[in-house]
């Protein structure tokens, strides 16, 4: 993901339970590469924590890294990386608790 470049764009692009799980540079860093892959009017669906910081949690039997930058420099990234953030959901009770952004790259 880190070094991703497919060569060609898409009119979606789904992070889901993975993007969290890199440090919060190499999520920062992920920004512009999704911005490489969006074709115009594209949806970028991703989740993140609700708040800055770094965890440690499980998943069966195996600790796993979990990172969130603060929502207000998600939002920032996304419009500097020319997305449009369409909804923010944090810990989404409809959806298992997951929080989740939807924006729409209009670059």
């Amino acid at each position: 993901m880190r070094t991703l470049d497919l060569g060609e764009r898409f009119d979606a692009i789904l992070a889901w339970n993975s993007f969290f799980h890199l440090g919060q540079d190499d999520q920062r860093a992920m920004f512009p590469i999704f911005a490489a892959h969006a074709a115009p009017k594209a949806a970028l669906m991703f989740t993140s924590g609700t708040s800055d910081g770094e965890a440690w949690g499980h998943a069966v039997s195996e600790q796993v890294y979990h990172a969130s930058l603060d929502p207000e420099e998600y939002r920032a990234l996304l419009i500097a990386n020319g997305f449009k953030v369409l909804s923010f959901r944090p810990d989404d009770p409809d959806c298992q608790g997951h929080s989740i952004w939807l924006a729409r790259f209009i670059a």
